[in-house]
Protein backbone atom coordinates (compact mmCIF):
# COMPACT_ATOMS: atom_id res chain seq x y z
CA UNK A 1 0.00 0.00 0.00
CA UNK A 2 1.47 3.47 -0.53
CA UNK A 3 1.01 6.45 0.90
CA UNK A 4 -0.56 9.82 -0.60
CA UNK A 5 1.46 12.50 0.32
CA UNK A 6 0.64 14.97 -2.29
CA UNK A 7 -1.79 16.93 0.08
CA UNK A 8 0.80 17.39 3.17
CA UNK A 9 2.70 20.58 3.30
CA UNK A 10 5.81 19.24 2.10
CA UNK A 11 8.37 20.85 -0.43
CA UNK A 12 10.43 18.69 -2.95
CA UNK A 13 13.32 18.96 -5.05
CA UNK A 14 14.60 16.27 -7.25
CA UNK A 15 18.64 15.69 -8.71
CA UNK A 16 18.35 16.52 -12.42
CA UNK A 17 20.66 13.45 -12.87
CA UNK A 18 18.39 11.41 -10.69
CA UNK A 19 20.90 10.83 -8.04
CA UNK A 20 18.63 12.26 -5.01
CA UNK A 21 15.26 13.05 -4.12
CA UNK A 22 14.36 15.33 -1.33
CA UNK A 23 11.47 16.20 1.30
CA UNK A 24 11.45 18.72 3.64
CA UNK A 25 8.85 20.40 5.36
CA UNK A 26 8.49 22.93 8.76
CA UNK A 27 6.66 22.80 12.27
CA UNK A 28 6.15 26.49 13.20
CA UNK A 29 5.88 26.93 16.85
CA UNK A 30 3.99 29.29 19.49
CA UNK A 31 7.49 31.78 20.14
CA UNK A 32 7.37 32.02 16.30
CA UNK A 33 9.93 29.77 15.34
CA UNK A 34 9.98 26.69 13.24
CA UNK A 35 11.46 23.33 13.26
CA UNK A 36 12.36 21.32 10.62
CA UNK A 37 12.08 17.64 9.38
CA UNK A 38 13.48 16.18 5.73
CA UNK A 39 14.31 12.83 4.18
CA UNK A 40 16.63 12.41 1.92
CA UNK A 41 16.33 9.47 -0.85
CA UNK A 42 19.79 8.13 -2.52
CA UNK A 43 19.66 6.56 -5.78
CA UNK A 44 23.00 4.60 -6.24
CA UNK A 45 22.85 2.39 -9.05
CA UNK A 46 20.30 0.20 -8.26
CA UNK A 47 20.71 0.47 -4.39
CA UNK A 48 18.67 3.28 -2.71
CA UNK A 49 19.05 4.64 0.94
CA UNK A 50 16.64 6.64 2.67
CA UNK A 51 18.20 9.54 4.95
CA UNK A 52 16.59 11.19 8.01
CA UNK A 53 17.51 15.08 8.21
CA UNK A 54 17.77 16.20 11.95
CA UNK A 55 17.59 19.89 12.87
CA UNK A 56 20.19 21.32 14.65
CA UNK A 57 20.01 24.73 13.77
CA UNK A 58 20.04 25.78 17.81
CA UNK A 59 23.53 23.98 18.08
CA UNK A 60 25.49 25.53 14.55
CA UNK A 61 26.72 28.80 16.13
CA UNK A 62 28.47 29.43 12.35
CA UNK A 63 26.59 27.71 9.99
CA UNK A 64 28.74 29.95 7.01
CA UNK A 65 31.93 27.81 8.60
CA UNK A 66 30.02 24.07 9.44
CA UNK A 67 30.34 21.04 7.48
CA UNK A 68 27.16 19.21 8.44
CA UNK A 69 25.29 15.67 7.93
CA UNK A 70 22.15 14.28 8.01
CA UNK A 71 22.17 14.27 11.95
CA UNK A 72 23.16 17.24 12.18
CA UNK A 73 21.58 19.66 9.54
CA UNK A 74 20.65 23.36 9.40
CA UNK A 75 17.09 23.22 8.46
CA UNK A 76 15.53 24.57 5.51
CA UNK A 77 12.92 24.24 2.76
CA UNK A 78 14.28 23.34 -0.49
CA UNK A 79 12.82 24.51 -3.45
CA UNK A 80 15.57 24.27 -6.25
CA UNK A 81 18.51 22.56 -7.14
CA UNK A 82 21.42 23.94 -8.85
CA UNK A 83 24.37 20.92 -10.15
CA UNK A 84 27.76 22.64 -10.68
CA UNK A 85 30.58 20.15 -11.38
CA UNK A 86 34.47 21.01 -10.34
CA UNK A 87 37.21 18.47 -10.94
CA UNK A 88 34.94 15.90 -12.09
CA UNK A 89 32.72 15.92 -8.56
CA UNK A 90 29.22 17.35 -8.43
CA UNK A 91 27.80 19.71 -6.20
CA UNK A 92 24.40 20.06 -5.66
CA UNK A 93 23.27 24.00 -4.66
CA UNK A 94 20.28 24.05 -2.63
CA UNK A 95 18.49 27.10 -2.51
CA UNK A 96 16.05 27.00 0.83
CA UNK A 97 14.08 29.24 3.06
CA UNK A 98 13.90 29.51 6.50
CA UNK A 99 11.65 30.60 8.44
CA UNK A 100 13.48 31.57 11.72
CA UNK A 101 12.01 33.94 14.60
CA UNK A 102 8.78 36.29 15.04
CA UNK A 103 11.52 39.10 13.86
CA UNK A 104 13.49 37.08 11.22
CA UNK A 105 13.36 34.98 8.09
CA UNK A 106 15.89 33.46 6.22
CA UNK A 107 17.07 32.26 2.58
CA UNK A 108 19.75 29.84 2.68
CA UNK A 109 22.28 28.74 -0.62
CA UNK A 110 23.43 25.29 0.78
CA UNK A 111 25.46 22.58 -0.89
CA UNK A 112 24.92 19.14 -1.19
CA UNK A 113 27.56 16.40 -2.18
CA UNK A 114 27.87 12.86 -2.05
CA UNK A 115 30.65 10.77 -0.52
CA UNK A 116 30.91 7.19 -1.39
CA UNK A 117 26.50 7.71 -1.76
CA UNK A 118 26.66 9.21 1.79
CA UNK A 119 25.10 13.06 2.32
CA UNK A 120 26.96 15.76 3.45
CA UNK A 121 25.99 19.14 3.69
CA UNK A 122 28.47 21.99 2.99
CA UNK A 123 31.29 22.70 0.76
CA UNK A 124 34.09 25.35 0.28
CA UNK A 125 32.48 26.45 -3.30
CA UNK A 126 31.58 30.38 -2.24
CA UNK A 127 34.56 33.03 -3.59
CA UNK A 128 35.84 34.96 -1.16
CA UNK A 129 38.48 37.47 0.14
CA UNK A 130 40.07 34.98 3.02
CA UNK A 131 41.63 31.75 2.60
CA UNK A 132 38.73 30.23 4.77
CA UNK A 133 35.95 29.66 1.67
CA UNK A 134 32.04 29.80 3.35
CA UNK A 135 30.21 26.26 3.20
CA UNK A 136 27.36 27.96 2.51
CA UNK A 137 25.46 31.75 2.10
CA UNK A 138 22.48 32.43 4.86
CA UNK A 139 20.74 35.42 4.29
CA UNK A 140 18.78 37.05 7.45
CA UNK A 141 16.20 39.68 7.01
CA UNK A 142 12.77 41.17 8.58
CA UNK A 143 9.62 38.83 8.94
CA UNK A 144 7.76 41.21 7.06
CA UNK A 145 9.87 41.57 3.67
CA UNK A 146 10.33 38.94 1.35
CA UNK A 147 13.44 38.33 -0.66
CA UNK A 148 13.89 37.26 -4.22
CA UNK A 149 16.62 34.49 -4.69
CA UNK A 150 15.77 31.91 -7.48
CA UNK A 151 18.61 30.23 -10.04
CA UNK A 152 17.73 31.69 -13.59
CA UNK A 153 19.53 28.83 -15.69
CA UNK A 154 19.46 31.13 -19.09
CA UNK A 155 22.06 33.49 -17.87
CA UNK A 156 24.23 30.82 -15.28
CA UNK A 157 23.36 32.62 -12.26
CA UNK A 158 21.72 32.55 -9.11
CA UNK A 159 19.55 36.40 -8.71
CA UNK A 160 18.65 37.62 -5.48
CA UNK A 161 17.64 40.84 -3.77
CA UNK A 162 20.39 43.06 -2.17
CA UNK A 163 19.73 43.64 1.27
CA UNK A 164 20.18 46.82 3.18
CA UNK A 165 18.70 48.81 6.08
CA UNK A 166 15.95 50.81 6.37
CA UNK A 167 18.40 53.42 7.99
CA UNK A 168 22.19 53.29 8.55
CA UNK A 169 22.00 52.85 11.93
CA UNK A 170 19.70 49.41 11.82
CA UNK A 171 23.08 48.25 9.63
CA UNK A 172 23.54 45.21 10.56
CA UNK A 173 20.22 44.49 12.41
CA UNK A 174 18.78 41.37 10.91
CA UNK A 175 14.91 42.33 11.79
CA UNK A 176 15.54 45.37 9.91
CA UNK A 177 17.02 44.36 6.93
CA UNK A 178 15.17 44.27 3.24
CA UNK A 179 15.12 44.38 0.08
CA UNK A 180 16.40 48.24 -1.51
CA UNK A 181 15.25 47.50 -5.17
CA UNK A 182 18.74 46.74 -6.22
CA UNK A 183 20.15 42.97 -7.29
CA UNK A 184 23.53 40.45 -6.72
CA UNK A 185 23.80 37.48 -8.24
CA UNK A 186 26.25 34.05 -8.00
CA UNK A 187 27.83 33.34 -10.90
CA UNK A 188 29.66 29.85 -11.44
CA UNK A 189 33.08 31.11 -12.51
CA UNK A 190 36.71 29.02 -12.00
CA UNK A 191 35.02 26.30 -9.32
CA UNK A 192 33.15 28.71 -7.36
CA UNK A 193 30.21 31.11 -6.78
CA UNK A 194 31.66 34.41 -7.25
CA UNK A 195 29.52 37.50 -6.05
CA UNK A 196 28.61 39.87 -8.07
CA UNK A 197 27.07 42.99 -7.12
CA UNK A 198 24.49 45.38 -8.25
CA UNK A 199 23.59 43.43 -11.76
CA UNK A 200 20.93 44.44 -14.31
CA UNK A 201 18.57 41.50 -13.81
CA UNK A 202 15.89 43.06 -16.30
CA UNK A 203 14.80 40.41 -18.93
CA UNK A 204 17.10 39.45 -21.58
CA UNK A 205 16.76 38.45 -25.37
CA UNK A 206 19.03 35.17 -25.87
CA UNK A 207 21.83 37.56 -27.90
CA UNK A 208 21.90 38.53 -23.93
CA UNK A 209 21.33 42.65 -24.62
CA UNK A 210 18.10 44.26 -22.61
CA UNK A 211 14.76 44.10 -23.90
CA UNK A 212 13.50 47.15 -24.91
CA UNK A 213 9.68 47.48 -25.06
CA UNK A 214 8.74 48.75 -28.97
CA UNK A 215 7.78 52.41 -29.07
CA UNK A 216 4.13 52.75 -28.71
CA UNK A 217 2.05 54.03 -31.28
CA UNK A 218 0.77 58.04 -31.14
CA UNK A 219 -2.49 58.34 -29.96
CA UNK A 220 -4.88 59.79 -32.94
Amino acid sequence: MTTDLTALPLSRVEAPDGTFRLITWNIPDDEGGHRYQGMLLVRNGKRQTLYELRDQTNGIGSPEKAELGPERWYGALYYQVVPVKKGGKTYYTLLGWKGYSRSETRKVVEVLTLRGGKPRFGAPIFGGDGRLKPMRQVYAFSFQSSMMLRHEPEHDRIVMDHLAPARADMEGTAAFLGPDLSYDALVWEKGAWQLRRDIDARDTRKDGKPYQAPPKAPRP
